[in-house]
């Protein structure tokens, strides 16, 4: 079952940091407006993203890419409640209160990063 997270995961995150760099408005767009370069920050952590995801699924790397998108998942998270604070996403035709229920989702992501690069097997 582990295996089968581990590579969901991995899909979701590489498929997600692709996205930063084809649809980067809709990244932009939940940038809070004090972070300087914005642009360079929407391609870092897309690209973080991506080596995240696939170093998931190299033995030698997965613990340092669970630690490292871990990591990401906190950093991006002022942005998640920046987005939802102004009711809205580039791009994104969903209710303002969507953009608030996502946020526990974060939670969800940060557990199954864990539980598929960083507990412990346990073996039979």
């Amino acid at each position: 079952m582990i295996s089968a997270g581990r590579w969901l995961l991995a899909v979701f995150f590489v498929v997600a940091g692709l996205n930063h760099f084809r649809d980067p408005a809709f990244y932009l767009s939940m940038m809070p407006p004090p972070l300087p370069f914005p642009e360079a920050l929407n391609a870092l952590s897309g690209a973080c993203e991506v080596a995240g995801g696939v170093g998931v699924l190299v033995p030698r790397t997965r613990r340092a890419a669970g630690w490292g998108l871990i990591a990401l998942l906190i950093a991006v998270f002022p942005a998640n409640i920046y987005a939802a604070l102004q009711g809205q996403l580039a791009g994104l035709a969903a209710p303002a209160w969507a953009l608030w229920a996502r946020l526990p989702f974060q939670a969800l992501f940060l557990a199954w990063v864990w539980a598929v690069t960083l507990r412990k097997e346990k073996h039979p």
